[in-house]
């Protein structure tokens, strides 16, 4: 297994649950931060082919993923045949975080995303 970047972005391009602006300013704060970083259009459709590349990150430690809600990524992930665990993954909520917030919470140091992998109602 190759390498893989430690941030993983949901352009969630389907649901379209996830505010624009958000989207677009998270994506560009990622690509003007010069980290590497994998943009996918869309986790659900992800889990629904049961991707393989989703296996390869649910193993990976330090892995930092800009989606939705965690409970739901946490199901995509285990819909896929591969558990996502809440200690080795950190799930920022696009849906209810500022574009600013969550690109810290993304970019800021390993433990320092505060309270992102909260679910809101």
């Amino acid at each position: 297994m190759q390498e893989l970047p430690q941030i993983l972005y949901c352009h969630c391009a389907y649901a379209q649950v996830v505010p624009r602006e958000v989207k677009h300013r998270v994506l560009e704060r990622l690509s003007a931060a010069g980290v590497e970083f994998e943009a996918v259009p869309d986790l659900c459709e992800l889990s629904a082919r049961r991707d393989p590349r989703l296996a390869d990150y649910a193993r990976q430690n330090g892995l930092r993923i800009a989606a939705c809600f965690p409970r739901a990524v946490q199901g995509l992930f285990a819909a896929a045949g591969c558990p996502l665990s809440e200690k080795e993954a950190t799930i920022v909520n696009l849906r209810t975080l500022q574009a600013d917030e969550a690109a810290d919470a993304l970019l800021g140091p390993t433990g320092s995303t505060g309270n992102s992998n909260k679910e809101e109602t």
